[in-house]
C-alpha cells in the first residue's frame, strides 16, 4: 500500500473513534463474495483487512455467509476453509437465510455494536451507506479499498460539531474533548548540591598524639657532659687554626743604585 493511501485511511478510521466511538479491534464481518475474491487472487485476506484498517482487527463471519458458500460446491473449498478460520457471529437464524440480508440485520438501523462491513455486493454497500458511520470495504481489480465515509455519515458528524459549538457551558465540560488529554505542566524540580563523591574522596587520617619518653636524669648529665666535652674541643681546633695563621712579616730589601746615578748625586751634593 501506497504512503499517501495508508494515510488516508489511517485518518478516516480516526475520525470513526472519535466522532463515533470505534475501537481496537475493529470488528469486521465479511460476507461470502469476499471470501470468493480472496480465492480467486490469492490474497491473505485477515492480513490484508488489517493493513487496509491500519490497526488490530477481529474478523468475523455469519453462519449465513458460510452456508453460502458451501452451496457454491467442491470449487470453493478453499474459500470455505478460509471462512472456517475467522470468529464466528451468532446471527440467530435458524435457518440460513442470503447472506446480505444476514448483514443488514445484524448491522441494524444504528450499527450499534460498530461493525466494519467488508462485501463485494454492491446493493448491500448501496443500503449500508444509508446508516450512519459503517466503515465499507471491498475489492477493485485485485485491490482492496476502504471506502470514504458517506453522505449520511457526514452529516451526522456535522450535527455532532454544531450541537457542541451551540451548547451551553456547563454540557460543554461534560462533552469528551477531540484533544487527546495533556497531562498539566510541571515544571522541573532543582536538583539540590550534593556532596562529593565518597568513592573520589580521599579519607582523613585520625590524628595521634606524640607521646614523648620520659627523661632519665643520669642520661640528661651524661648529654650535657658530652655536649660540653664537644664545645670545648671545638674552641680548642678554632684557637689552633688562629694561631697559625698569624706570621711575621719579612724585611724589606734596599734596592741599590746603579754607578752612574751615585756619582750624580755625589757631584750635586758636593756643588
Amino acid at each position: 500500500m501506497r504512503q499517501k493511501r495508508a494515510k488516508a485511511y489511517r485518518k478516516l478510521m480516526a475520525m470513526y473513534e472519535l466522532s463515533f466511538g470505534f475501537r481496537q479491534p475493529y470488528q469486521i464481518l465479511v460476507d461470502s463474495g469476499m471470501f470468493i475474491e480472496a480465492q480467486d487472487h490469492k490474497m491473505e485476506l485477515a492480513k490484508q483487512l488489517e493493513t487496509v484498517l491500519q490497526g488490530k482487527i477481529k474478523p468475523m463471519v455469519t453462519q449465513c455467509c458460510i452456508v453460502e458458500l458451501y452451496k457454491l460446491g467442491k470449487d470453493r473449498q478453499v474459500a470455505v476453509d478460509m471462512a472456517k478460520e475467522f470468529e464466528r457471529r451468532k446471527c440467530n437464524h435458524r435457518e440460513a437465510i442470503e447472506g446480505s440480508t444476514c448483514l443488514r440485520e445484524v448491522v441494524g438501523a444504528t450499527n450499534k455494536h460498530r461493525y466494519v462491513i467488508a462485501s463485494q455486493d454492491h446493493d448491500l454497500r448501496v443500503h449500508l451507506r444509508t446508516i450512519q458511520a459503517v466503515p465499507l470495504i471491498h475489492v477493485k481489480k485485485s485491490v482492496m479499498v476502504l471506502e470514504p465515509p458517506s453522505d449520511e455519515t457526514l452529516r451526522i458528524k456535522a450535527a455532532m460539531v454544531e450541537d457542541a459549538l451551540n451548547a451551553p457551558e456547563s454540557e460543554k465540560e461534560t462533552l469528551p474533548s477531540s484533544k487527546p488529554s495533556e497531562a498539566p505542566f510541571l515544571p522541573k524540580p532543582h536538583r539540590k548540591a550534593k556532596g562529593p563523591n565518597p568513592l573520589s574522596v580521599k579519607k582523613k587520617k585520625p590524628k595521634t598524639a606524640l607521646v614523648l619518653p620520659e627523661k632519665n636524669p643520669q642520661q640528661e648529665s651524661s648529654t650535657h657532659d658530652m655536649n660540653a666535652g664537644q664545645k670545648r674541643k671545638r674552641d680548642d681546633n678554632d684557637g689552633a687554626m688562629g694561631s697559625d695563621d698569624i706570621t711575621p712579616k719579612a724585611k724589606k730589601r734596599r734596592r741599590r743604585k746603579p754607578a752612574h746615578e751615585a756619582t750624580l748625586e755625589a757631584l750635586t751634593e758636593s756643588v
